[in-house]
């Protein structure tokens, strides 16, 4: 019995760690086997992977590991890269973008190579090229008079390349003769692909940051912007390729654009709009390259101005993810770009009871995450600055009076009394582009479950299902992470009571005022439906987090908050911007070290000159004291002498005459008994 399985086919192509490569390799590995060889539908659905992707990657994936149906090799030998080709069914070569002369050489030796080894095939393989509409750039109408008419994919053979695209079309053409022969076990087709978007936009991901950042009011464009970009989804581009491998069409030379017909104007535009102020204004190209938006191959691209017609595509491809263009599928691309780069918006709810320190906590949050601050003073200040100064116009004027008047009234009771203007001025905030782009942290506020249901419940019918019971909200302004900051009433007290007069009564935290506010919050969370319950029907379930004395800095309830939402969900700076910061840290730690260096010298040489003014001041002041010493025995001296010249010396140097006379054998005996004698004798005739 013969098994009618179908064959997994091992798809080869070329540097699946790039953009276009990539998005084709991952599009290819997620087709499942539907029909058998014939073609016909088999009686069980297969479910299997039709293809399987053996690639090429650069060296900064050697340690990326084959995974699934997938099967890497880092930057292989030519030999080693043959071996790979030769056990693969279909060998797809993609210089569409991003190409080099290498990538380019190396899909010349890989078809010539393969074309002198075809002979020894086991089976038929298929080789494709996708190339790029740079090679139709510089292609004149077929009546001059009459530019703005569509050039048809069968004149391919008129085409002229971009001078930057001559080994690009030399490959082509290459393709098309080693392909062409009928019993050929190497047939070979060319896809010149349009400019690609999708996934993540390649090309075009300059003008969606720029606009997703919104930190310029305009998006720049580079040039009048008047010229025509064909362009293709890249799942389109790689529908075309699965159709080319399961149909092998007789054409071997496919133009893959889809149907619009738009310049770049209108693209950045509808980039713009989607994502940004609306806003567009014109660059010249020094300035794209000097501000480091796009290279000069770039730039290349953008300035085509091609308006192709492409037929073969509708046959191939049935399958549309963007058929009428980037433009028509505005919103669709915007949520896809979002996904594939991780920008989904963090929307955080803070809520707890007065001066529990929301507020600060949401500043923290807001610069970590890059969020918007939405404290309700600030949306109505906001709204009021919109209006501008008060004009003639008596219905301005009281549009401004009545945006005061809900200002004075939230300031008075929290937002207590919010009403239906209040909500609407909050949930146009919350729909704000910057919102949806970047998102949020909501402060304080709604207090109650009617005032959640009002802002956050879904008003449009059109997106309501009759059958369900679940409860319908906008997820696009609905927080998912909701934190609840809790103290005890006895810290707030203290708390508020800590405040200056001043700051407390700017802040309504006056003694009776805030005594009332904290008791109306407590009585709101222990009402039979609060808010927390609102979010907990729609299974958002809130987080507790503890404020006390111990963390004062609300360092530990930030690590908490943090750690419970994850990581920034937004561009963070460009590998230019974290060279530049490393630079920058590098050249301060170099002076910081520098004048540590010079400090400590100057300090030692201070040290130094005051120690030796110390010794000289030290050998001065000891010079004055043995002076006075000196000076000092000198004068206690001075009466002792006096007195031995006048009492002593007479009566001794008479007894050392007499001894000197007697010569005794003991003169010391002999001076003692003389001066004892005369002593006493001078004693009895005085």
């Amino acid at each position: 019995m013969v098994d009618m399985k179908p064959k997994t086919k091992r798809v080869f192509v070329n540097d699946v760690d790039v953009f276009s490569s990539k998005n084709i390799a991952k599009f290819l590995s997620s087709c499942l086997i539907e029909e058998d060889e014939e073609g016909e539908e088999p009686a069980t659905p297969r479910g299997e992977p039709a293809f399987q992707i053996v690639g090429t990657v650069s060296s900064s994936l050697q340690n990326q590991r084959n995974s699934g149906m997938t099967e890497y090799y880092v930057s292989p030998t030519r030999e080693e890269l043959l071996g790979h080709l030769l056990k693969c069914d279909v060998i797809l070569y993609n210089i569409s973008e991003n190409s080099t002369q290498q990538m380019i050489n190396e899909a010349t030796w890989a078809l010539t190579t393969l074309h002198e080894e075809m002979e020894n095939f086991k089976s038929r393989k298929l080789f494709i090229l996708i190339s790029s509409v740079m090679t139709w750039a510089m292609t004149k109408p077929q009546n001059p008079d009459e530019p703005d008419v569509p050039i048809s994919e069968e004149q391919f053979r008129r085409r002229r390349p971009h001078p930057a695209f001559r080994a690009h079309n030399e490959l082509e053409k290459l393709v098309l003769k080693l392909g062409r022969t009928k019993k050929t076990r190497l047939p070979a087709y060319v896809v010149s692909s349009g400019l690609q978007y999708g996934k993540g936009e390649n090309l075009f991901h300059f003008f969606f940051k720029v606009s997703w950042l919104m930190q310029s009011p305009e998006v720049p464009m580079f040039g009048p912007g008047t010229n025509y970009i064909p362009m293709i989804h890249i799942h389109d581009l790689g529908g075309v390729i699965q159709s080319i491998i399961q149909n092998k069409p007789k054409a071997k030379y496919i133009l893959a654009v889809d149907d619009s017909k738009n310049t770049l104007e209108e693209i950045v535009n509808a980039i713009s709009t989607a994502l940004g102020h609306g806003k567009v204004k014109e660059f010249t190209e020094q300035e794209a390259i000097s501000m480091k938006a796009f290279q000069p191959k770039e730039l290349d691209y953008l300035k085509i101005n091609l308006s192709l017609d492409a037929s073969l595509i509708k046959e191939l491809n049935t399958q549309w993810t963007s058929e009428n263009g980037m433009v028509e599928n505005i919103d669709n691309i915007v949520e896809e770009y979002k996904v594939t780069r991780n920008l989904l918006p963090l929307k955080i709810f803070l809520f707890g009871p007065p001066a529990v320190g929301k507020t600060t906590i949401a500043k923290q949050l807001c610069v970590y995450y890059q969020l918007n601050h939405i404290k309700i003073e600030d949306v109505i200040e906001e709204k009021l600055r919109e209006l501008g100064e008060p004009e003639s116009d008596d219905a301005a004027d009281a549009k401004q009076e009545e945006l005061r008047e809900i200002l004075r009234s939230f300031e008075e009771d929290g937002g207590l009394s919010a009403d239906e203007k209040l909500l609407e001025i909050v949930k146009e905030k919350l729909n704000s582009k910057p919102c949806s782009n970047q998102g949020f942290v909501l402060d304080g506020f709604p207090h109650t479950y009617e005032q959640a249901q009002a802002l956050f419940s879904d008003a449009n019918p059109e997106t309501q299902e009759s059958i369900s019971i679940e409860p319908v909200y906008n997820k696009k302004i609905t927080p998912d992470n909701i934190f609840v900051l809790n103290a005890s009433d006895e810290f707030l007290i203290e708390r508020v009571q800590a405040l200056p007069e001043s700051v407390a009564e700017k802040m309504h935290y006056t003694q009776e005022a805030f005594l009332s506010r904290l008791k109306g919050h407590r009585n709101r969370c222990a009402a039979d439906e609060t808010l927390l319950d609102y979010f907990e029907e729609l299974e958002i379930y809130p987080e507790e987090i503890g404020i006390n004395s111990d963390d004062l800095e609300y360092t530990a309830a930030l690590k908490r908050i943090i750690g419970m939402v994850g990581e920034p969900k937004n561009y963070g700076p460009s590998p230019e911007e974290l060279e530049a910061q490393r630079l920058k840290m590098e050249e301060e730690k170099r002076q910081r070290l520098a004048n540590e260096v010079t400090e400590r010298k100057r300090r030692n040489q201070a040290t130094l000159a005051e120690m030796a003014a110390h010794y000289q001041e030290w050998k001065k002041n000891l010079s004055e004291l043995e002076r006075q010493e000196q000076e000092r025995q000198s004068a206690q001296s001075l009466p002792l002498r006096l007195y031995l010249m006048m009492y002593v010396m007479p009566s001794l140097s008479e007894a050392m005459l007499e001894c000197s006379k007697v010569r005794p054998e003991d003169p010391v005996d002999f001076l003692a008994e003389y001066l004892l004698r005369n002593s006493t004798e001078n004693s009895q005739k005085d």
